[in-house]
């Protein structure tokens, strides 16, 4: 294990047996082989920002937006294109511009700073403290969204060192709490609504479409054109409670784990669009074998739930959230005490809702399965629907080209994330948005949001090189 740190050791020879061991030990491009000062400058900014807590209802965005403008004007920008904008305490949006030559309208790059809680206790190691071992670089926002917003940063200082002119001028703009939505509209809500001017663009690169290894190699390359939307309900039952020591079989927690048992064995049906059509055939002229047989039947319109080929997809959680809406309980909580029945149960329930699907059918369809009068359904946050964005030519083209040299043979499939990002605001405002990272990684898997959250050594270097070559191919000029 290699902790990206500094340190200072009294003994010399300690110091020798302790470097020694490490260059012995660690075999990564950031370890093994000397980086050259683009790559150590994308690394110190990676781990600044990774080591600055931001975990959206605790951390410092503001105290991380800050950081990353003073990474920006030490690397020439001017005061007046970096500017940072705190809505509220310990929140921070970052707008930073390279000027081209207005030939053409701007481009946004778009990441968000904020990050999920990571207790301590669950993680093999320190989730905010930049870690690399066997081949990859842990922490809590490693891969979300911390990688992308490193490199756009590390990279328009490239760009300015390297006095590079583009046709169109670059914007940054780094926001805050989208991992919760935006709800208090702190975040990218809040720019579009007070400084549409200074992040208007003919179209904006986001999160949301990485790409996929097999077996070590490439496969696909993801452009996330559209997005799941999220929905959250309450599922609550209310009861006359009592003592512990005189119980019901019928209390309020028992009817609630009855209604989420029915909901757990159900499967809202299967419904393609435009884009989920596209990914789907292209995975199966990749695959073939078994998985090419049962998207091929799907495609043609075998949707019953109890057939193979329906079940098989089913079962795999990547393919299940491109072939319906769904939704999982995510939190309970029940009673006041431990010889108390409980007055009150609530569950909250989290749905990703296909696109172009009514949010009340949802609703409609929840309080149907769980069949129970007694358990009121509410939903509890704000809908935020968008349409998908157009592939135009002039941001496939360059992502093409640009995969076959970096990751050849992989096929760039346009994608619709099972997540929400921030991408729905900005196709609201009319700004078309593609999710499109570079960062590589295995598609089997995924520690977005979960547990050691992890990306490839490897993959952050190909990563920031990859995203600095595209964007200038979008940008043109010279």
């Amino acid at each position: 294990m290699r902790l990206l740190t500094s340190s200072n050791f009294k003994s010399p020879h300690l110091a020798a047996a302790m470097l020694m061991s490490a260059a012995l030990a660690i075999s990564s491009p950031a370890a093994a082989e000397s980086l050259n000062p683009n790559q150590q400058r994308a690394l110190d900014i990676y781990k600044e920002l990774i080591e600055i807590n931001t975990v959206t209802a605790t951390g410092d965005t503001a105290k991380a937006a800050e950081a990353m403008a003073a990474r920006l004007r030490a690397g020439g920008f001017p005061d007046a294109d970096v500017q940072v904008f705190s809505p509220a305490p310990r929140k921070g949006n970052l707008v930073a511009r390279l000027k081209g030559s207005g030939a053409r309208k701007p481009i946004l790059l778009v990441a968000h700073i904020d990050v999920v809680p990571a207790p301590r206790e669950d993680w093999a190691t320190d989730p905010f403290k930049l870690v690399e071992q066997d081949g990859y670089f842990y922490a809590r926002g490693s891969g979300d969204d911390k990688y992308m917003a490193a490199s756009f940063v590390a990279n328009l200082i490239r760009y300015k060192q390297e006095g590079y002119k583009p046709d169109r001028d670059i914007i940054l703009a780094l926001e805050t709490d989208e991992e919760i939505l935006d709800k208090d509209a702190l975040g990218i809500q809040w720019l579009l609504k007070n400084h549409r001017d200074l992040i208007d663009a003919e179209f904006a690169l986001n999160e949301g479409g990485a790409v996929g290894l097999k077996d070590g190699k490439p496969l696909r390359v993801s452009v996330q054109t559209s997005e799941k939307v999220s929905v959250t309900y309450a599922l609550s039952v209310k009861d006359k409670g009592g003592h512990s020591a005189a119980p019901v079989k019928d209390n309020a927690i028992y009817r609630l784990a009855a209604g989420l048992t029915r909901l757990s064995a159900f499967s809202f049906p299967i419904a393609l669009n435009e884009t989920t059509r596209a990914y789907f055939e292209r995975t199966a002229q990749m695959e073939g074998g078994q998985l090419a047989e049962d998207l091929r039947a799907v495609l043609s319109g075998q949707t019953d739930p109890a057939s193979p080929p329906v079940m098989r997809l089913s079962d795999n959680t990547g393919y299940n959230a491109q072939l319906r809406t769904t939704c999982i309980t995510t939190m309970l909580q029940a009673g006041t005490a431990f010889n108390a029945l409980p007055q009150l149960a609530t569950a909250t329930v989290n749905c990703r809702v296909m696109p172009g699907e009514p949010i009340d059918g949802v609703k409609a369809t929840l309080e149907k399965v769980i069949g129970d009068d007694q358990i009121a359904v509410t939903q509890i946050d704000t809908a935020t629907t968008s349409e998908p964005s157009a592939l135009s030519e002039q941001v496939i083209g360059p992502i093409t080209k640009l995969s076959a040299e970096f990751f050849p043979g992989a096929v760039v499939l346009p994608i619709m994330s099972a997540g929400a990002t921030d991408g729905s605001y900005l196709r609201n405002a009319g700004i078309p948005t593609y999710g499109h990272s570079g960062m590589a990684g295995d598609i089997h898997e995924s520690r977005i949001h979960g547990r050691d959250e992890r990306v490839p050594v490897k993959s952050f270097f190909n990563g920031n090189e990859y995203l600095y070559r595209l964007v200038k191919a979008f940008a043109g000029g010279q």
